[in-house]
C-alpha cells in the first residue's frame, strides 16, 4: 500500500497538470493561437533554459556515464529498426510506414520524460536525464527524418542544407544541452544573478509543457486505424522500456541511472512526431492518433514501470 501510494504521488500530479491543460482548452481559455505561441515559448525559451541550467549546475563526472548513453543509443536504434522492418513486412502504405516507425521509437523525453524523472528522483535524476537528452534529441531527429523518407523514395522531397542544419544543429534544445554539457564539463561557476534568474525562469518549464500537452489532446485524432495505433502504442510504452532495461542491465547499469534510462524510454510518443509527419508528407493522422493513445495509456504504463523499479529497490 505504501509503495502504491508513492507511485500515485509521482505519476498522478503530472497527469493532473495535463488534465488542467485539457480542461482549459475545452473551457475556451486556451485557443489554437495561444497554444501555438505557448509551444513556441516552451520550445525556444522555457525548456532550453531548464536543460542548460540543470546540466550546467550538475557534476558532470557524477551525472554522465558513457555506458548509460551507449545503452540508450543502442536501445533507440533497436526499436527504430524493429518498428521500421515490422511496418515494411506488414505491407503498410508508404506514408504509414514512416509514421508508424517514428511514433514507435520517438518518445516525448523532453516534455514528458523529464517531468516523471524529476517527480520521482529529484534534481539528481534530472541532471542525469538532462545530459542524456542532450545526446538523444539529435539522434531522434536524425532517425525520424530517415524513417519518414526511406519509404517514400520517389523524389518528392527536396531537403536542402538548411533543413538538415536546423534539425541536427540549430535545434534550441540541442544547443542548450550542448552548452550546458560544456559548462558542466569545464566546471564553470554560474553567476549568482544568472542562477537566480534561471531558477525563476525554469520554474515554468515543465508545468507549461504539461499544460500544452493536455491542451493538444483531442479525441478526433483517434479516428485513425486502431490496429496500427495499438501496435505502435504497445511498442512505445512497453517494448521500448523492456529493450532498454535489458540493454542497460547487460552493460552493468543499475540504480538511479537505470531508473532514469527506463523512464525516458517509456515516454509516450513525442508531439513533434505529428509536425514532422506533416512536414515530410507522411501519415500525420496516424501520428496524431498514436500520440493521443500513448499519452493516455502512459498513466498506466508509467505506474507499472515505477512499481517495478520501486519493488526492486531502484
Amino acid at each position: 500500500m505504501v509503495l502504491l501510494s508513492e507511485i500515485i504521488l509521482i505519476v498522478l500530479p503530472v497527469f493532473v497538470v495535463i488534465g488542467v491543460g485539457y480542461v482549459l482548452r475545452k473551457a475556451g481559455l486556451v485557443g489554437k493561437e495561444f497554444l501555438f505561441q505557448l509551444n513556441r515559448l516552451i520550445y525556444y525559451v522555457a525548456l532550453p533554459a531548464l536543460l542548460f541550467y540543470k546540466i550546467a549546475t550538475a557534476d558532470f563526472s557524477a551525472s554522465f556515464n558513457p555506458r548509460l548513453l551507449a545503452g540508450m543509443i543502442i536501445s533507440v536504434v533497436a526499436v527504430f529498426g524493429a518498428s521500421f522492418l515490422f511496418a515494411r513486412l506488414m505491407g503498410y502504405p508508404e506514408k504509414s510506414q514512416g509514421a508508424f516507425c517514428q511514433a514507435s521509437f520517438r518518445g516525448n523525453i523532453v516534455y514528458f520524460g523529464l517531468a516523471i524523472v524529476y517527480n520521482g528522483y529529484g534534481e539528481s535524476g534530472l541532471a542525469i536525464a538532462g545530459i542524456l537528452v542532450g545526446f538523444l534529441v539529435p539522434l531522434y531527429n536524425f532517425l525520424a527524418v530517415v524513417g519518414l523518407l526511406l519509404p517514400q523514395q520517389n523524389g518528392e522531397h527536396k531537403l536542402g542544407r538548411s533543413f538538415w542544419a536546423y534539425q541536427l544543429a540549430l535545434n534550441p534544445l540541442i544547443i542548450a544541452s550542448f552548452i550546458g554539457i560544456l559548462w558542466s564539463f569545464f566546471n564553470i561557476p554560474v553567476p549568482i544573478v544568472l542562477s537566480r534568474s534561471l531558477d525563476i525562469l525554469t520554474g515554468m518549464s515543465l508545468p507549461l509543457a504539461l499544460i500544452a500537452i493536455g491542451a493538444s489532446l483531442s479525441r478526433d485524432k483517434l479516428k485513425g486505424e486502431m490496429i496500427k495505433t495499438s501496435l505502435a502504442t504497445v511498442t512505445r510504452l512497453f517494448l521500448a522500456p523492456l529493450i532498454t532495461v535489458l540493454t542497460l542491465l547487460l552493460l552493468g547499469i543499475s540504480g538511479l541511472e537505470l531508473a532514469v534510462g527506463v523512464i525516458l524510454a517509456g515516454a509516450p510518443t513525442a508531439t513533434a512526431s505529428y509536425i514532422m509527419a506533416q512536414q515530410l508528407k507522411s501519415d500525420a493522422e496516424l501520428s496524431g492518433a498514436i500520440i493521443v493513445m500513448t499519452t493516455l495509456i502512459s498513466v498506466f504504463s508509467y505506474s507499472v514501470i515505477l512499481f517495478l523499479l520501486r519493488f526492486y529497490g531502484v
